[in-house]
């Protein structure tokens, strides 16, 4: 893969399918991602010293490696929680027709 099509996943957990429907259509409208799947997960974590159980939904946004730092701060900026968990995964292969219409489905915003 080439520079510009190198692929990667931008994972974030969010407080429930309204937040995670209203995110992952801020993110496609954007082209920051050609994909964003959520479902929901249960979760456990220690924060501010307690131990919490939560139900949160996590979304999978697919996208251009030289697209997930711009990706990763719009995330950032669209989040309800004070300290968003966001991720980014390499992918190091796959079906190679999905992989290049990701390519094709993302731009990101104009700088």
């Amino acid at each position: 893969m080439s520079a510009e099509t190198k692929i990667v996943i931008v994972s974030t957990t969010v407080d429930g399918e309204g937040e995670a429907g209203r995110l992952s259509g801020l993110i496609v409208a954007e082209k920051l991602a050609a994909c964003v799947q959520y479902m929901t997960i249960h979760s456990t974590y220690r924060w501010k010293g307690r131990v919490v159980m939560n139900e949160e939904c996590l979304l999978l946004s697919k996208t251009k490696a030289k697209l997930a730092n711009q990706l990763v701060v719009f995330i950032k900026k669209n989040h309800s929680y004070e300290l968003p968990e966001i991720v980014v995964t390499p992918i190091i292969g796959g079906y190679d027709e999905y992989l290049k219409w990701i390519v094709s489905e993302t731009r990101g915003r104009a700088k």
